[in-house]
């Protein structure tokens, strides 16, 4: 109420930066999930390295290769053009992922508002202890999302996010080789393995920087995640075991066969994770720019 024109403002400001970089939407999803996944909702990931004598949370290595943090200051300082000190960073980076959803042929998610900012930014060693791991399994995941309040289906409906975007290299390639002498995983299917070696090539000294799509259509929010993982062509652990796993096994083929379904349901956890550990009232505060404290 205090910025009717709000979510107009972050849609209208959004359209540029998604025409120039199709890549946007998976970098802004991908950025509302760590920020939430670590303290909180509250925008902490936009702030900037201060004192390198001191990590803090872009610090860790579990935030490689997050971007768009640029872009959240960006529609910040449009919004504060119009409604001075009224609305949060983190409630922009919300409607910014929401955004991305949409703009990918996703569904609309009509989210709470009403976030305040930290003040606080969390110590690196806390983001790589929050942030799930490439290696993360079924037991794992489900028990970081049942903390978040979420069921069994929405939280294999929230990792259909992975339908966006790439995955690095270096989250796959101890997956590829180490574990299994060299042999692809049982789970995934040979000739996709082989494809994915000869991307993530053993000896590669960049693996850091080579990637591969999470799925032919990498640009599109659809149900393909599920599809790849049922043929056994899901990249991460977590990707092939949802297909296998017999609490996971029968949402994964449902949601493979009916993406409207899929849709409700990943709206509802996009909904529960985006009030994870939220400040409010006089919590927090609302930061003049996203990436310094006040």
């Amino acid at each position: 109420y205090s910025c009717p024109q709000l979510e107009d403002i972050v849609s209208a400001g959004l359209k540029a930066i998604f025409l120039n970089d199709p890549t946007s939407p998976a970098a802004l999803l991908r950025l509302m999930f760590h920020d939430c996944q670590v303290q909180g909702c509250d925008g902490s990931i936009l702030v900037d390295l201060v004192n390198r004598k001191v990590p803090m949370e872009m610090a860790s290595a579990k935030n490689f290769g997050i971007r768009k943090r640029e872009s959240i200051s960006i529609i910040k300082s449009m919004v504060e053009e119009v409604c001075p000190q009224q609305v949060s960073c983190a409630d922009i980076l919300i409607l910014a992922a929401r955004e991305a959803v949409v703009v990918s042929g996703g569904p609309f998610i009509k989210v709470p508002l009403g976030r305040r900012d930290s003040t606080i930014t969390p110590s690196n060693e806390l983001a790589d202890a929050m942030i799930p791991s490439a290696s993360i399994g079924v037991d794992g995941m489900l028990h970081i999302f049942a903390s978040k309040g979420m069921s069994i289906e929405e939280s294999v409906a929230i990792m259909g996010a992975h339908t966006l975007g790439i995955t690095h290299c270096s989250n796959i390639v101890g997956r590829l080789y180490s574990q299994n002498g060299g042999h692809e995983p049982k789970e995934m299917e040979p000739g996709f393995a082989a494809i994915l070696k000869l991307a993530c090539p053993l000896e590669s000294l960049i693996s850091n920087f080579s990637f591969v799509l999470n799925d032919p259509t990498s640009f599109a929010f659809d149900n393909m995640y599920y599809r790849n993982a049922i043929e056994g062509h899901g990249i991460l652990r977590i990707d092939s075991e949802l297909a296998l796993d017999p609490r996971t096994a029968s949402i994964v083929k449902h949601y493979a066969t009916y993406p409207v379904d899929f849709f409700q349901v990943f709206s509802s956890a996009f909904v529960k994770l985006s009030l994870s550990g939220v400040l409010i009232g006089n919590q927090g505060v609302i930061r003049e720019k996203c990436n310094a404290i006040n």
